[in-house]
């Protein structure tokens, strides 16, 4: 039977349920964490700590929370971390209906939930591979499903949500949160049990997240596959951090035009993220990513040069079809190829690579636009991804990905699914 015509097994769908719910849960309280902050301050540096605390965690232990999560059974460490999150969303649900909540609360929950969320995000992509026995297809299947579901909850239907539920009290939007943590908690526990890697020689955890940072660094396609992320984050959020200026002043766009521009990006991510896995068997994987990593910086040149609203949400819904695209198809590349016992430090040096680098593209784009002109963060940006597409290219080519496929499969078992290259053989290696 081949990869295209096997079946995601039924536990997918439980993991798939699991984190559509934690997501509407993340989108709820997305919107609501810093509506509730603005409730009790107007500084703009209080809010802004509340804001930088969640994504802490990733800077701080990312790499050591990866070794941790190669040491733990992962299905454990997904529901412990959700039941957690749970019980952690009663404490400032707790102080808002008692009056006592304050910015220094909601500073210190926002970087428990990021801890929450790094270890459940490494262990759910360490698990995954493993449920799905390394199949190439099957994971860009599965991601697919996952990055759609993620967008639509985190990002259409979750922050309205969560403003809605603030106006029936402070405390609402955060119950709600800590439901969807619960539900996702007792769906990840009925999960079907994987067998721990093998265990390496004992050694520090130091040394180990040390040994999975290093592992990364050394191949060059997975090395290339975390350039990406690290690379587009400073392009992204130099954008990010002007995009509302830029729609008001060059674009005349007001506050309701802004939330639609923004829900074009979000509706071509999802557009991308469903045509990922066409895109691979069409173009092989490494070509795909390629183009799609090449539309994201055309789109954002597109952005910049946008005469007009509708030019502009255009390219926007391109670049949020490049950027859902890749975002299913480098995660299943790297699960295939990774050996299980390194899958959680891989999946965290590539995320922390990414998160250190997005203060740096805000950064770049305030200091940009205040010493140039407002364009000229977009055109940076827009220069910088397609550099980063050349020279990436050659390090994720079809040839690479194939031979890594390949290396990937074990020797003794010529029928694991890994063994079966998607149909990629044929497929024009363009760089």
């Amino acid at each position: 039977m081949t990869s295209e015509k096997r079946k995601l097994p039924t536990g997918f769908g439980r993991l798939w349920t699991a984190q559509t719910i934690s997501s509407l849960g993340d989108g709820v309280s997305h919107a609501a964490l810093p509506l509730l902050a603005l409730t009790l301050t107007r500084n703009p540096m209080a809010l802004a700590v509340v804001t930088a605390a969640g994504t802490l965690p990733w800077l701080l232990f990312g790499v050591l929370g990866g070794a941790l999560v190669d040491r733990w059974d992962r299905r454990r460490t997904m529901w412990v971390a959700d039941a957690a999150r749970a019980g952690l969303l009663a404490i400032p649900a707790a102080a808002a209906a008692l009056g006592v909540l304050s910015i220094a609360l909601l500073a210190a929950v926002a970087f428990l939930l990021g801890l929450g969320g790094l270890f459940f995000d490494t262990a759910a992509t360490a698990y995954l591979p493993d449920l799905l026995r390394r199949d190439p297809a099957l994971l860009e299947r599965a991601n697919s499903r996952l990055r759609g579901a993620q967008t639509a909850m985190s990002g259409f239907a979750g922050p309205p949500a969560g403003s809605a539920l603030l106006t029936l009290g402070r405390a609402v939007p955060l119950l709600t949160d800590a439901l969807s943590f619960l539900c996702s908690a007792l769906l990840v526990r009925s999960l079907p049990a994987m067998p721990r890697p093998v265990p390496e020689v004992r050694e520090s955890l130091l040394r180990q997240a040390r040994a999975g940072a290093s592992y990364v660094l050394r191949d060059r396609v997975l090395l290339g596959l975390a350039l990406r992320p690290a690379v587009g984050n400073v392009a992204f959020l130099a954008v990010e951090t002007v995009l509302a200026l830029f729609a008001h002043d060059r674009l005349g766009i007001d506050t309701y035009g802004f939330g639609l521009l923004l829900t074009a990006e979000a509706t071509g991510g999802l557009l991308g993220a469903g045509v990922a896995s066409y895109l691979g068997r069409r173009l092989g994987t490494g070509t795909a990513l390629t183009c799609t990593a090449a539309v994201e910086g055309l789109a954002i040149l597109g952005l910049a040069a946008a005469p007009n609203p509708y030019v502009a949400g255009l390219a926007l819904a391109v670049c949020g079809a490049g950027m859902g695209a890749t975002m299913v198809l480098a995660p299943s590349l790297r699960q295939a190829i990774v050996p299980a016992h390194l899958m959680g430090r891989v999946a965290s040096t590539s995320r922390m690579l990414a998160m250190c680098a997005a203060p740096i593209g805000a950064f770049l784009g305030g200091w940009l636009a205040t010493t140039y002109d407002i364009r000229t963060p977009l055109y940076a940006a827009a220069g910088l991804l397609l550099a980063m597409t050349a020279v990436t290219a050659s390090m994720t080519s079809n040839r690479r990905v194939e031979a890594a496929l390949r290396a990937a499969a074990p020797a003794d078992d010529p029928d694991h699914p890994a063994s079966e290259v998607p149909a990629q053989g044929s497929a024009p290696d363009l760089l």
